[in-house]
């Protein structure tokens, strides 16, 4: 995709030299930081369209990265590319403000197929959702339930806005693990429930109770007779 610039924050040289070679031959623009301090700084001071981090970085972590990002309301679409793999560790990526999560060793056209999609959804704006008290903004990436604000991750905002754009029908973990993290449904799906919680505690702490329903056995349901 031509002028959208991506940022790699990796300190691996035949990683970072890969990538940039891969991705320029895409047209994609790219800059390179080999430690997160720099990586910090120039996702700060420029205007990236996306981000592709490594968790185990120099001076400051990955993680620390994505999570300073995002304390100042950038919501830039981050992929984290690690070689750390547990669970625990996806879920932790993703609460610190990651939008995909790709484990190393990698494929770089699964790679290229997760960039374009996180691209899509961000240069694609749809129209806010309203059910209830509830009001979805997909392009500020802002919620609200009865006026009062609500702060997600970008992966529990994604999940909260599959499940309203599917009201009224079932969601099962297979699928919302296929659409929401772009993982094959073989994967195992834990994933779903952990975040569903995350969500679930928020919801309720702005007033939003029992607005994610679990469907015992098959996955989760958000009924328009809940919202009203």
């Amino acid at each position: 995709m031509k002028n959208l610039k991506l940022l790699i924050i990796d300190d691996e040289p035949g990683i970072t030299s890969f990538l940039k070679e891969g991705l320029e031959e895409a047209d994609y623009s790219v800059d390179i930081a080999n430690n997160g301090k720099s990586g910090l700084e120039l996702a700060l001071s420029n205007h990236y369209n996306l981000i592709i981090l490594d968790w185990m970085i120099p001076i400051i972590s990955g993680i620390e990265v994505c999570r300073q990002i995002r304390k100042t309301g950038n919501m830039v679409p981050i992929i984290f590319l690690t070689a750390k793999k547990t669970l625990d560790d996806l879920v932790f990526g993703f609460e610190a403000g990651a939008n995909d999560y790709i484990k190393k060793p990698f494929e770089f056209e699964e790679l290229l197929v997760r960039i374009n999609a996180q691209l899509k959804k961000s240069l694609t704006g749809d129209n806010t959702l309203k059910a209830g008290k509830l009001t979805i903004n997909p392009i500020s990436h802002q919620v609200f339930f009865d006026s009062k604000e609500i702060t997600l991750t970008p992966k529990e905002f994604a999940l909260l806005e599959y499940l309203v754009h599917n009201m009224d029908s079932v969601c099962t973990r297979n699928r919302i693990l296929q659409q929401v993290w772009d993982i094959t449904p073989e994967s195992d799906t834990s994933v779903v429930d952990v975040f569903i919680t995350f969500l679930r505690r928020k919801l309720e702490k702005a007033g939003g109770r029992k607005i994610i329903q679990t469907i015992y056995g098959v996955g989760y349901i958000v009924r328009e007779r809940d919202l009203l």
